[in-house]
């Protein structure tokens, strides 16, 4: 389902930037979606971490199997050793279990969320072992499908920006969150975009 937010976003954008609209009309219908159960979208991110997507799926469909159900309590009772034999390295294994255990425990809620600013649900995620800063960033955008999410230190973003608005040249992050400020308050609709000025099938997470 679409944002509520997007279409007036996307004018938005596209009024106040003229190549972003160029962006937003050649991408056309397409838009962020999310991406539905909190649990497992932060489970799927720790499983993905440093290998490809191919190998990342592979171990996920094994782990799901296992599990029977991809769900705090069921998690949190899963031996490291049984997690392990699912393809996940130790450290993910521990990592699964840490986030399991504090969704599980109520200290990662997401019936705080919806009343939650963006950096205090950042913060509750970063607490969790194996999730930093990026990470919780793009589970606002892809499971909570916040509207002014910017992350630049995401390497696509920063392509994005030096492809379309800097003829190639690098983009620090400085520069990047300058640039941004003209996005604001659609900071996560102009990154999709930019994202998939790369890549024309669209971003998922």
């Amino acid at each position: 389902m679409k944002p509520d937010y997007w279409d007036d976003a996307c004018r938005a954008l596209a009024r106040r930037d003229r190549t972003m609209g160029r962006i937003i009309r050649a991408c056309g219908p397409a838009h962020l979606a999310s991406r539905g159960d909190a649990f497992q979208t932060l489970a799927r991110s720790i499983v993905g971490q440093q290998i490809s997507v191919k190998a990342a799926q592979s171990v996920w469909e094994r782990f799901a199997a296992r599990a029977g159900e991809v769900a705090p309590a069921r998690v949190a009772r899963m031996r490291s050793s049984t997690l392990r034999a699912c393809g996940l390295s130790g450290r993910k294994a521990e990592y699964l279990k840490d986030l399991a255990l504090r969704f599980a425990g109520g200290e990662v809620d997401p019936a705080r969320w919806p009343q939650a600013d963006d950096e205090a649900i950042i913060d509750e995620l970063c607490c969790v072992r194996g999730i930093g800063r990026w990470t919780a960033e793009m589970f606002l955008i892809f499971n909570l499908l916040r509207p002014d999410v910017y992350p630049v230190d995401d390497i696509g973003l920063l392509r994005g920006i030096s492809n379309n608005y800097r003829d190639g040249q690098r983009v620090t992050r400085d520069e990047a969150r300058a640039i941004g400020e003209a996005w604001r308050p659609w900071r996560t609709v102009a990154t999709w975009y930019l994202w998939r000025s790369l890549d024309p099938l669209p971003v998922e997470y």
